[in-house]
């Protein structure tokens, strides 16, 4: 994923303000990591999904902690994506949100059956390492790019 599926804020803009130009009202809000969702949270921009693996550039880290959050776990290695992670992504599209997805392995990966299977009023934000947040408005376009990088991997 070294290139951003959508608009790439620098590390240094990436602040409520900012951040709230790309999020329209009532949007369905994913964050994927650790720190995504942590800053998300600490800007009161509750994600409606959550998808974390409790470690930060190869270091373990506290989750970000958020109260009456739905959690799910799952098993997903480093550098892949399992069919059961794609499974439990749809299903918690289906929960009342906030659902927080757990992963045990790594859950980068995982920003593209998310993009797939997202609502159609939904905000993807992971960060990109070293150089900021990425933030992607799904639409069709996006859809089918998410597949597209997918079908490359199988």
């Amino acid at each position: 994923m070294k290139i951003p599926l959508g608009t790439l804020l620098p590390e240094s803009q990436a602040n409520k303000e900012n951040i709230l130009k790309h999020i329209q009202e009532n949007s369905y809000i994913i964050t994927v990591g650790d720190r995504t969702t942590e800053k998300m949270i600490d800007f009161d921009l509750i994600p409606s999904l959550q998808i974390i693996d409790g470690i930060e550039k190869r270091e373990k880290r506290e989750p970000p902690k958020l109260a009456n959050t739905n959690e799910i776990t799952v098993d997903n290695p480093p550098a892949e994506i399992t069919s059961q992670s794609v499974d439990i992504i749809k299903k918690a599209f289906l929960m009342e949100s906030p659902v927080r997805i757990l992963v045990t392995g790594e859950e980068d990966l995982l920003v593209l059956p998310v993009c797939i299977h997202a609502p159609e009023n939904s905000v993807v934000l992971y960060g990109q390492p070293n150089e900021g947040l990425v933030i992607v408005k799904i639409t069709s376009e996006i859809r089918n790019k998410a597949q597209s990088l997918l079908d490359l991997m199988e």
